[in-house]
Order: structure tokens, then sequence, then C-alpha cells
């Protein structure tokens, strides 16, 4: 479907022995995976072990089938172990089940006490590791006072819209504005809660330890410090961000993210605990040895980064006034060949990309989001194969 192109002319157990947007894509500077295998080793320390592969230096992506259409403002995407998929509005503020089949879509029910505004609204969403047994989502959403993480028990023998139970703060205070809310969450291979979050247009943030703006976070299940974070006490584990949109975990359970930069540079960083990534400092590549410079930068008219997935030995990111699907091919933490883009302007913004198994993805699209041009069908999920 070249459409665009023709407009034109995309918990806690396994460590306690360890210890927005870029320019013209939000604001006045514009511009996960949800889970991962449970696992005893800290994301920050992979396992060694044999050579890595390198992926081919060119990639494919083929679009296998359209999920689901006509979804308001999607953002977050929880896919269950049966082949459906969860996936949050940010205005509405629902979570939605898609029969990951048919697209049959049912409402489980609306989250209370979302303030939706400009970016802000109900945002990423994830499964609790123990969701086999406890049934519980987590999300991340704007109040009317600020970010916060809640989770709620979903019962299916409920009718519809009415399958969600009360949400139970478990961890809040993070900064809003009508800007660089963050918002992705996902639990990593720790079995550990990770939070990207935003500096809510205030760039003094960022570089503030103190503040919850401008990080990722890594809590407990509960909503408390992590063990092992790199500031004792804290929920902080790096710091100097903008306004990370998307989180990954590779093969050897190393962290990625993406985030907006401002009219400049957008960024991929593999994440490190503790370490400074620059914001407002440096925004791309540094000369300044105190900041981790990324695995990739990109204009900001060229991505404007949201979620991200690991698939095939790459990152696949998603562009939201870019329009298109990077690839990023890895050898470790650096990019093994130039980034190469997919599905440019044919499906117009991309909101979330998530790990399907295998070579396969789910892409979300993100045109009913007040920047987008929504045509008929918008906003959809569509499943691809990549290589």
């Amino acid at each position: 479907m070249q459409r665009r192109a023709v407009t034109a002319v995309l918990a806690a157990a396994a460590l306690l022995l360890t210890a927005g947007c870029s320019s013209g894509d939000g604001g006045t500077a514009g511009g996960g995976d949800t889970s991962a295998s449970p696992s005893g080793t800290a994301a920050s320390s992979p396992p060694t072990g044999a050579e890595e592969q390198t992926p081919p230096a060119k990639g494919s992506v083929k679009v296998v089938r359209t999920v689901a259409t006509g979804l308001n403002s999607p953002w977050g995407l929880a896919p269950l172990t049966d082949g459906d998929l969860l996936v949050s509005s940010r205005d509405e503020a629902t979570i939605t089940r898609v029969d990951g089949k048919t697209g049959r879509k049912t409402e489980l029910g609306e989250v209370p006490g979302v303030s939706p505004a400009g970016e802000g609204g109900l945002l990423g969403i994830a499964l609790s590791p123990e969701y086999a047994s406890d049934h519980m989502i987590y999300a991340y959403f704007t109040s009317a006072s600020d970010n916060r993480v809640v989770r709620m028990i979903y019962d299916e023998r409920k009718p519809a819209g009415q399958q969600l139970g009360a949400p139970d703060t478990v961890f809040r205070g993070i900064p809003k504005g009508m800007i660089h809310n963050g918002g992705r969450i996902a639990f990593g291979p720790d079995r550990m809660l990770y939070a990207g979050t935003g500096e809510s247009g205030d760039t003094g943030l960022s570089q503030d330890k103190e503040s919850l703006g401008g990080k990722i976070l890594r809590l407990t299940p509960d909503g408390e410090p992590a063990p092992g974070n790199p500031f004792p006490g804290s929920a902080v584990y790096s710091y100097g961000h903008r306004n990370v949109q998307g989180l990954a975990w590779d093969g050897k359970q190393r962290l990625f993210a993406s985030e907006f930069g401002q009219n400049t540079w957008d960024e991929l960083n593999a994440i490190e605990p503790g370490a400074n990534y620059g914001w407002p400092e440096a925004e791309g590549r540094s000369d300044d040895s105190a900041f981790r410079n990324p695995v990739e930068q990109w204009s900001t008219d060229e991505a404007s980064p949201s979620g991200i997935a690991y698939a095939e030995g790459s990152i696949w990111m998603a562009g939201l006034r870019g329009e298109r699907l990077w690839r990023i091919p890895l050898k470790g933490t650096e990019a093994s060949a130039d980034p190469q883009a997919f599905l440019e302007g044919e499906y117009g913004r991309l909101r979330t990309v998530a790990a399907a198994g295998g070579d396969k993805l789910w892409l979300v699209t993100s045109n009913t989001d007040g920047r987008g041009n929504p045509e008929k069908g918008d906003d959809r999920i569509l499943e691809l194969e990549v290589g």
C-alpha cells in the first residue's frame, strides 16, 4: 500500500543476589518489547560465550497482513501468549484486546485517573512477569499532577468494558508536561520494570540525578528502586535523556533505547547503568567523554523515533515524523552496517514496534494522534516478516 508515497508523490526475585520529541513532532522544538524471558542475569551484565553473529548489512521487510484497523490514538502494545494483543489508546484512556487472527476488538475498560493532553495520556503498557498467575497489566499514564505507573487486574470473565480492576499506583511523581512525557515501559530479562521518561520541556531535569525527568528508571514490580541500581536508593538507571520512547533488549540481554532529539539529532542508545547520555549539553554524538555517544543518530525529519524491538540481529525502530521503519544491524552494542529504512511513507506515522517471535514483528501506526493525516482504516496494527 503506497498511500503515503502517493500523497507525498511507518519480579524482583531474579536480582536479589545482584544488587519529546523531535523538531516538528511535539512542542515548540518539535519532534518492546513489553516483556522478555526471565533470567537471573542483570540486563547490564550480558552473558559471555561464542563470538556473536553479525546480521547481513542489508535486510528485508514484508508486510504479511493487516491485523486490525480502526484504532484511535494507539500507543502501547502488549502481546499475549495466545497471539492476541492488548493495545492502549492515549486519548481515550482505554485498553483494547485485539484478536490476533480476526482483528476483532474487545474493550477491556477505561483506566481511571488519566488526563490526556498534548503528548500525555495513557501511554505504555506491559504484562507482569507473573501474568499467568496474577493477570496484572502495568500502565504508564499522565494524571492531572504527574506521570505514574499503575497496575490493574485483567479479569476476562467480566463483561467487556468492565474487565479492568481498580488501578494500584506503584510509582508516581514523574514530571509531566504538554510535551516530553516519555511513557514506554517494559519488563527486562531481570524481571525488573524499566520506564523511559521525558524532561517535560524543562531541559534542566535531564542532568539532575535527583529528578525523575529525562531518565530511564529501573524498578521492582512493586515500584521500589531495583536492587543493584547505580545510585543507591534511587530508581534512576541512566540519565541525560530528552524523551525516551523505546526500550528493547538484544539476545545478550543488553538494553537499547530510542529518544527524540530537538532540532538536529534523534538517537538510538545502548544503555549502561549510571551513564550520562548528554542532554541538554549534547544532542547526538559529542567529543565530551563525560557523555555516552549514541549507537546511531538521524536527522529529526527522518526519524522522530518511538518504539523499538529486537529481531534477527537488528534493532527495529518506528519513526513518527520520519514515517518509516528503521533497521539497525548490530554487532555487540555497535551498528554493524548503515541503518536501512523500510515502508517509507507507506503507512504514515509509526508509533510502536514489538517482537512477535522469530522473524515476525507487530507494528502500530499513529495517524490519529493529532499530528498525522488519518486515512480510511487508521490506525492499524500490521504483522511484519523481517530479515
